[in-house]
């Protein structure tokens, strides 16, 4: 056979030296080197931008009352005028006159509006002409019988004539009374032709212009109906919708704090005036009307409300303009004699000393030092400074 190969030359080497080696533990270095140098990377990102922009809690400074009563139940609702109504005339016409506008005040029986008129007035003109006709028949007709009656005293004359001279004085009374009838009916035309206020109150909308035509009901698609609307402002209360599950809550005379949409920082005292007995299928809810203890000018039909129903009644101080500005207690600082916040402006932290007043729950009064708006670190840390930037927690 052929003669024999070494191959012994032929072995892997696998000493310490070997190049294959020596690059595997190249690379493990490389690669635990990148680690680290990222590492460092992340860790100066998190101290540039973690720590120099902490999140921290904000509170708004607010107005607050002492509520020492509870609320129980709280619904939304509408003002809504308890004594409204769309002022129509009763004739048809032309408007020739419209004496009032929005927002004027009227009292009852006030000439608001008029309508054309001539064709009225001319009735009744001619209705009272009529009448002074008759009268003066009615004078011939009963001197006519008493000259019959007397004739007939001394049988000079037939009862016949007598009887007809009778006929005819009771003809021209008749007569008479019809005349006075047609005046009554003209002058209710020309009445008519006349728009008052049913009562007082405030205009809310005019309806109608001069120069359109008026009729009952809007008689014509081509005339108008109502000429005006008008409420009695003191007649304003709120219907809240409470939901069926919470009616129990509310009773009849139940004290109740009323708020305003538009002027969230005022309260109105009330009380429970009417729950009416029937529900609401379409929103599981019943009406609940809610009567104020006093209004002023700010109330005005169709302003949507808030409606707190109380356990029991609040002081009639608690219910006024001037309610007290808060803060969280857990945001108030001592230090070196001094009280103080630390306030955000446009997002880094400021230093600002208050004069406090009484504590409110979990808020305190602040008497000076804050205005309503501003943003206070609600429990401020021992690194929170001066001239730190932050990022308020959403």
């Amino acid at each position: 056979m052929g003669e024999n190969v070494d191959i012994s030359a032929l072995r892997i080497r696998r000493d310490a030296n070997s190049p294959a080696k020596s690059s595997r533990r190249n690379r493990g270095w490389i690669i635990i080197a990148v680690f680290l140098v990222l590492a460092s990377l992340a860790g100066y990102i998190f101290v540039v931008t973690g720590a120099a922009d902490p999140e921290i809690g904000v509170s708004i400074v607010s107005r607050s009352g002492n509520n020492r009563a509870q609320s129980m139940l709280t619904a939304s609702g509408y003002v809504v005028a308890q004594r409204e109504a769309a002022v129509a005339s009763k004739g048809t016409g032309r408007l020739v006159y419209l004496g009032v506008e929005e927002g004027d005040r009227v009292t009852q029986g006030q000439i608001i509006a008029r309508l054309e008129d001539s064709d009225v007035l001319a009735s009744l003109g001619s209705a009272r002409a009529n009448l002074a006709v008759v009268r003066a028949d009615s004078s011939e007709a009963t001197a006519n019988l008493k000259r019959q009656q007397a004739l007939k005293d001394q049988n000079l004359t037939s009862q016949a004539n007598l009887d007809a001279a009778k006929t005819a004085y009771q003809k021209v009374i008749a007569n008479i009374g019809l005349a006075a009838a047609s005046i009554r009916e003209a002058e209710v035309a020309v009445e008519n032709t006349v728009i008052r206020a049913p009562f007082n109150g405030t205009v809310l909308t005019k309806n109608a212009d001069v120069g359109e035509i008026v009729a009952p009901f809007a008689a014509s698609t081509n005339s108008r109906g109502a000429v005006v609307t008008i409420a009695d402002m003191s007649s304003l209360e709120v219907e809240a919708d409470v939901s069926e599950s919470n009616i129990t809550l509310v009773k009849l005379s139940q004290p109740c704090e009323i708020m305003l949409d538009a002027y969230p920082d005022q309260r109105y005292r009330g009380y429970v005036k009417k729950i009416v007995p029937t529900a609401d299928r379409s929103k599981a809810t019943v009406m609940v009307k809610v009567a104020f203890d006093s209004l002023d000018g700010k109330v005005l039909p169709e302003m949507s409300t808030k409606v707190q129903f109380l356990s029991e009644a609040r002081p009639a101080n608690e219910y006024s303009d001037a309610r007290m500005l808060t803060i969280p207690t857990s945001s108030i600082l001592q230090r070196d004699r001094r009280t103080y916040v630390l306030l955000i402006n446009s997002g880094v932290i400021e230093e600002r000393d208050v004069k406090l007043g009484q504590p409110l729950h979990d808020r305190t009064v602040v008497l000076d030092g804050l205005q309503q708006g501003d943003q206070v670190v609600t429990e401020p840390t021992a690194n929170l400074k001066a001239g730190t930037k932050i990022r308020v927690k959403r």
